[in-house]
């Protein structure tokens, strides 16, 4: 009997062998490895749309002369007037992602503004107060940026660049409301702008290549002289009163929100 037990545990202890060497001389099938998922690129050009809040502010003087012949020149003290109003951008751009966390960009971009305000230029010589309703119209910049990576995905930034601003024609009238004959032209104003803001890419969207952006920039104009002009003659208004010169330094603060496209992003 324990020759039979014996006989039967060398049987099994061959067949076991004899099973793992036929299992080594058989070919290994290779593991599954995924691929790992391809890099993230801010590297492209865009296009963007949106609409924001804008504020203008304007420190101003008026120099008149009310005789004839002209005495020396009166001033009015330096005062701040101020208009609010809402604004639409669209613009382009291109970026180039540098490193991991580097991205460096330009861009140009227009604004169409309805920023309005109210100016009090003149009490001088005894005369009424004269007041004028002051428009910005439009404001375009161009300029460049450099932004941090917080993730893959979400993008901060700083901007600055060159900005021109377009204000109305100022038409002049007392502060009963009764309109003269005086106004100031329409005028571009030069300056140069800075901003801050993030980005953030949809990636979750069907839609490939569209982000959100949000900014805000402060925009500062040079100091320039507008001579009133008669608005029935066209020549220049003096000696009326209404006052002969403007001198103004104007500055603009403006909050947007825009959607991104970028149209040949990398990866």
């Amino acid at each position: 009997m324990k020759k039979n037990v014996i006989a039967g545990a060398l049987a099994a202890g061959a067949m076991l062998i004899a099973g793992s060497a036929m299992a080594a001389d058989m070919p290994v099938k290779a593991p599954y490895l995924k691929a790992p998922p391809m890099a993230y690129s801010w590297t492209g050009c865009y296009l963007d749309a949106g609409a924001g809040y804008g504020m203008w502010n304007q420190d101003h003087s008026t120099t008149t002369n009310f005789f004839t012949p002209p005495v020396p020149n009166i001033t009015t003290i330096t005062t701040t007037d101020g208009g609010r109003g809402w604004l639409g951008r669209f613009g382009a751009g291109c970026d180039y992602q540098v490193s991991s966390s580097w991205v460096i960009g330009a861009f140009g971009d227009y604004d169409w503004t309805n920023i309005k305000g109210s100016m009090s230029p003149l009490l001088v010589g005894g005369g009424f107060p004269i007041v004028a309703d002051e428009k910005e119209s439009s404001e375009w910049s161009v300029g460049g940026r450099i932004g941090y990576l917080i993730t893959p995905t979400v993008l901060t930034f700083l901007d600055a660049g060159y900005t021109q601003a377009r204000f109305d024609q100022m038409n002049l009238m007392s502060n009963l409301g009764v309109v003269g004959s005086a106004a100031f032209p329409a005028h571009t104003y030069h300056g140069w702008f800075i901003g801050s803001g993030f980005e953030y890419a949809f990636t979750w969207l069907p839609i490939n290549g569209l982000f959100v952006r949000s900014e805000y920039r402060y925009s500062t104009f040079q100091k320039d002289d507008l001579t009133a002009f008669n608005v029935v003659t066209g020549l220049p208004a003096g000696n009326t009163g209404l006052g002969d010169v403007l001198h103004s330094s104007t500055y603009v603060q403006t909050v947007t929100t825009s959607l991104v496209y970028r149209f040949n992003m990398g990866h």
